[in-house]
């Protein structure tokens, strides 16, 4: 065992004092130095060359991150319907604090999108007696919300007139 050298991730090893061989451990200092490097574009880039970081991969994120800033002169954005009844629901979701239960209706408005998603307003035991409601949640054809209300709220065991 003195003798033996341990092997780390790394493939080193480094003999303690008494002959033992102890793994070596990441020096944190030089590891997540800070160094400024110039960009293909040639503007002066601050880079962390922590581990696992490469000249490729921070060069490729600030492509990445160029992309994205750039201005954007086309047409505004427009989201396809799953994706328009998805980010209504999450947004409803931050609003409100309840939990999506589904969307129950989705169609284009002249701003947008109409959304109605149905929520638990009052989980209960059992759950056939839980409490739902359904929000109207209105999004322009991007995605972001313009606003929410609620349209009707009912017991799910209860089968009533489903005309809205």
């Amino acid at each position: 065992m003195g003798g033996r050298a341990d092997r780390t991730s790394h493939g080193r090893a480094e003999p303690s004092p008494g002959g033992l061989s102890m793994p070596t451990q990441k020096k944190p200092s030089a590891q997540k130095a800070t160094t400024a490097r110039k960009s293909p574009s040639g503007s002066r880039k601050s880079a962390s060359s922590g581990a696992g970081t490469s000249k490729k991969s921070a060069s490729s994120e600030a492509g990445t991150r160029r992309k994205a800033a750039a201005p954007s002169s086309e047409a505004p954005r427009r989201a396809s319907a799953s994706r328009v009844a998805e980010l209504a629901a999450q947004q409803l979701l931050a609003l409100t604090g309840k939990e999506p239960e589904g969307v129950a209706g989705l169609e284009r408005t002249d701003d947008g999108w109409a959304v109605m998603v149905e929520v638990v307003e009052l989980r209960r035991i059992p759950n056939t007696t839980d409490v739902l409601a359904t929000y109207e949640v209105e999004v322009d054809s991007g995605g972001d919300l313009l606003g929410y209300r609620r349209v009707q709220r009912y017991v799910r065991g209860n089968v009533g007139d489903e005309s809205r």
